[in-house]
């Protein structure tokens, strides 16, 4: 949980966008234990709903937007529904892969929302909540990001690509953003034991897989918010540093295989 002086710098309103479940969830439920009040934002209204009621039983006002951030009218959607609060904390937990086909397969349409979600809208709602925090010199940007954005893999040509943005964004706002006492945040996620993965069929049983818990990482992103401007979440750090071998062919390849595994493929070569 955080403390008074935490509650003082972030709140009193956080924006979590994608915080209807698992990590956006939890990031949710943390916040809402620590006095924060919310505003989550998720395209399923059914999930928010069920996360923003368990959140109001701690005694914080909670609302919520169902919108689909890569629609034309989700930035103003999102400002319309904060313009009356003080948002202290953003957290952009956003950002899935929405078309996981091989990229000479699929329309650039359906990669564009990739890019939307993961880049357009997030870099929209850094902009607009930023500027307040920048004039108050206090407040929390936290973005979740991904191993996927250390190497390239297949059906992740985008995403990777996306993600691997975000990360280097991300030192840069840290960086104009220091002088200011804003605190500026990527938290990156490896296997994460989220209704998502489990959805799409994860096999979170392979041999010396480590596996986070949403709580677990959720818990490790606000506690080192601080101390950005990257953070690499679930004791993933020297997986994350071999990923930035120079031998790229190695290292691309041998991820590729363990991920076959993962996703339980076969014809590994």
């Amino acid at each position: 949980m955080l403390g008074v002086t935490d509650m003082t710098r972030y709140g009193p309103w956080a924006v979590i966008a994608g915080g209807s479940e698992g990590v956006g969830a939890e990031f949710a439920h943390q916040l809402a234990r620590a006095g924060i009040n919310l505003v989550l934002i998720a395209r399923k209204p059914d999930p928010l709903e069920r996360t923003a009621d368990t959140c109001r039983r701690t005694g914080v006002d909670v609302r919520t937007l169902a919108v689909d951030l890569t629609s034309p009218d989700a930035l103003h959607r999102v400002v319309a529904a904060t313009a009356d609060v003080e948002v202290g904390l953003l957290v952009y937990n956003a950002g899935a892969n929405t078309c996981s086909e091989h990229f000479l397969d699929a329309d650039l349409d359906d990669f564009q929302r990739v890019i939307d979600l993961n880049v357009g809208t997030m870099l929209a709602l850094v902009q607009h909540f930023g500027r307040p925090m920048r004039a108050r010199r206090r407040g929390g940007i936290l973005m979740v990001g991904s191993m996927a954005g250390y190497l390239g893999s297949m059906r992740h040509t985008v995403y990777g690509g996306v993600k691997a943005f975000g990360r280097v964004f991300a030192e840069g706002l840290w960086l104009e953003l220091r002088e200011y006492d804003v605190h500026v945040l990527e938290l990156v996620l490896g296997v994460t034991r989220t209704p998502a993965m489990v959805r799409v069929g994860l096999n979170f049983d392979v041999p010396g897989m480590r596996v986070a818990e949403p709580a677990d990482v959720a818990r490790e992103g606000l506690a080192q918010l601080p101390n950005g401007p990257v953070h690499v979440a679930g004791g993933n750090a020297d997986d994350v540093a071999r990923r930035n071998d120079l031998d790229r062919a190695e290292v691309v390849l041998s991820t590729h295989r363990f991920m076959q595994k993962l996703l339980g493929e076969k014809g590994s070569r």
